[in-house]
């Protein structure tokens, strides 16, 4: 069963989330955790992740996929790109755990039909996120970034390797991954003007940026500090490249940002996040030009995941006040570009 663009089914419920808890429960015995193991849901997003706690094997963390989102093929290259940035970039990224049969990608009926759910077991690591808008973290966030980046131009991608777009067409287009920006939170008329008019800006900067091979790549696509992990000696990994993809390298700096782009801080943080960024890679005067198109570009995006996730805490919490505050965004960043 294929779902509309922007459907998601973990949004769907307290029954659905019960289903897939009870697929994880079932991958477990892929993965030959003994008896006493437990499993407890740490976050539902685009995914559900659970901690698996095994007296005998220790803690790992498995990773439940919602249906209809990745097509074949693109589980096992999202992994392929963990791997080499942890061999090859010294980006430190969780291990993946094999099943007892050497799976790395284990597929579990839904216990009420509609498809297998793909799980990814992968190891523990110990640490937190940084604070949400700490300025240190944001320029070690810009430098890993940058590693990340540096890799992603020079990786000879292995054979079949496929991860979906972050185009406009696939993000606010006919065909947007998260569904329209125009079924946001608390849409009317005036919201729909303001951001009409963002989205036709948009469209048009970004075709005139242009997808040249040091503007566009392999980027993570969701690289806010939320997705780091700081452990207690001070290293630090990368998590969560469920959404990586082709897109413009600067969005990547657009997503760090991500749910508190209106705050008064961002500027600082962009020169804290460029500031560490410049240590690997440099950034064309033109590109720089342009952070508040992929800041823009992503809040805009985000509207529309806002709407089509109404079953996430997050979605539900932010809500209406995000589209006025996008609207607010959408008139500054107007009035200078246009």
């Amino acid at each position: 069963m294929t779902r509309p663009p922007g459907a998601h089914d973990l949004s769907a419920g307290p029954a659905v989330l019960d289903r897939v808890a009870d697929v994880a429960t079932t991958a477990l015995e892929r993965y030959g955790r003994g008896p006493g193991t437990t499993v407890t849901l740490i976050d539902v997003s685009e995914n559900a992740t659970f901690r698996v706690d095994d007296p005998t094997a220790g803690p790992s963390v498995l990773r439940v996929h919602r249906l209809d989102y990745h097509g074949p093929g693109a589980i096992d290259s999202e992994l392929a790109w963990m791997d080499a940035l942890r061999r090859e970039a010294g980006v430190r990224t969780p291990r993946v755990i094999e099943s007892v049969a050497g799976e790395r990608v284990v597929s579990v009926p839904d216990p009420a039909g509609g498809g297998d759910r793909r799980c990814v077991m992968f190891e523990y690591l110990d640490g937190r996120p940084p604070a949400e808008r700490d300025g240190d973290s944001f320029e070690e966030l810009g430098e890993i970034t940058a590693r990340m980046h540096r890799h992603s131009r020079g990786w000879r991608r292995p054979p079949g390797f496929t991860r979906f777009d972050w185009d406009y067409e696939a993000a606010l287009g006919r065909v947007a991954r998260w569904g329209r920006w125009q079924d946001g939170a608390g849409m009317g008329p005036a919201e729909l003007e303001v951001l009409g008019r963002l989205d036709r800006t948009l469209h048009e900067r970004l075709a005139r940026f242009g997808t040249g091979p040091g503007r566009h790549g392999l980027v993570h696509a969701d690289t806010r500090l939320a997705n780091l992990l700081v452990a207690g000696d001070g290293s630090v990994s990368v998590i969560d490249f469920d959404d990586s993809g082709f897109s413009w390298f600067l969005y990547d700096l657009g997503t760090s940002v991500s749910f508190f782009e209106h705050q008064p801080q961002v500027p600082e943080l962009i020169d804290r996040w460029l500031t560490g960024y410049r240590r690997h890679l440099a950034l064309p005067a033109d590109d720089e030009a342009e952070i508040w198109t992929f800041i823009l570009f992503r809040r805009l995006l985000l509207v529309a995941w806002i709407g089509s996730h109404g079953g996430v805490e997050l979605a539900r919490r932010l809500g209406a006040g995000y589209t006025a505050g996008t609207c607010e965004l959408a008139e500054r960043y107007l009035s200078r570009v246009t």
